[in-house]
């Protein structure tokens, strides 16, 4: 260990003596090595420079155009850029896709949405009332041999037809014009995907909204029975959509976070 003379720690020398130690500890502070930050898993959208979604977050519609695509640009709002969703009988949802992410406990999803325009008329408990006017999605890769015979043939079928590999397990948060806060429930046309209500009603129109979610816990408890273990996030994506009840609706949504829990 370094140690000063006994004649620069005795008398006028002191004062001398400590401001030395303190530019030395100023020094080694100074050329301490800095880890690198890593980049966000996802891509900002307060970053875009364009109107258009940035990439990799990519827009997607229904299989055969179905529903014509929702309108998904870039807004500024409060000199900040946020991602507008405007739907009319439309849909779409912007989807940024992750390479297999092992998720951790604790591992948080975190984002912040406005709703201007509610969808009245939905229902989330029937086909014909499945629409929401701002969600956030996990998408999973569910082992096949987890689902029953019935829905491995449906999704299995339904990748041949769009032509991609459709996640096994899907929770999406949503915000719903009905439904009270809390609300879980699964999607009228499918049990492989399912809603976790978290704002409900107009009170809050107008106003933006945080929300920050334990990613694992939620999944574990709306898809546990049929996970031995937790499979893994193969992309995070935000959406709105009309077409089922043929009205029109209006949201913003700010920069979605993934934080992954700490390693084991």
């Amino acid at each position: 260990m370094f140690q000063f003379p006994t004649w620069i720690t005795t008398g006028h020398s002191t004062t001398w003596a400590a401001n030395l130690t303190l530019k030395l500890a100023l020094a080694l502070t100074v050329c301490a090595p800095v880890a690198a930050q890593q980049p966000p898993l996802l891509q900002p959208f307060s970053k875009a420079t364009t109107e258009a979604v940035p990439a990799p977050w990519r827009l997607v519609g229904l299989v055969k155009g179905r529903a014509p695509l929702a309108q998904f640009e870039m807004a500024t709002l409060a000199h900040e850029r946020v991602l507008k969703l405007a739907t009319d009988k439309s849909y779409a949802m912007a989807v940024h896709e992750l390479p297999h992410l092992a998720l951790a406990p604790g591992s948080t999803l975190k984002w912040r949405w406005r709703l201007d325009h509610p969808i009245v008329s939905a229902d989330l408990n029937l086909k014909k009332g499945d629409d929401v006017p701002a969600k956030v999605c996990a998408m999973f890769d569910m082992p096949l041999d987890k689902l029953g015979v019935v829905e491995t043939s449906l999704l299995r079928m339904a990748r041949v037809v769009k032509g991609e590999k459709l996640p096994s397990a899907t929770l999406c948060y949503v915000w719903d014009h009905q439904l009270s806060a809390g609300s879980e429930l699964p999607n009228a046309f499918t049990k492989r995907l399912r809603y976790l209500v978290l704002d409900s009603g107009e009170k809050q129109l107008g106003q933006w909204v945080n929300h920050e979610r334990d990613i694992v816990a939620d999944f574990m408890r709306m898809f546990g029975h049929e996970a031995d273990v937790m499979p893994p996030l193969i992309a995070i994506a935000v959406g709105a959509d009309s077409d089922n009840t043929q009205s029109s609706s209006l949201a913003y949504m700010g920069d979605v976070v993934l934080l992954p829990g700490p390693k084991p």
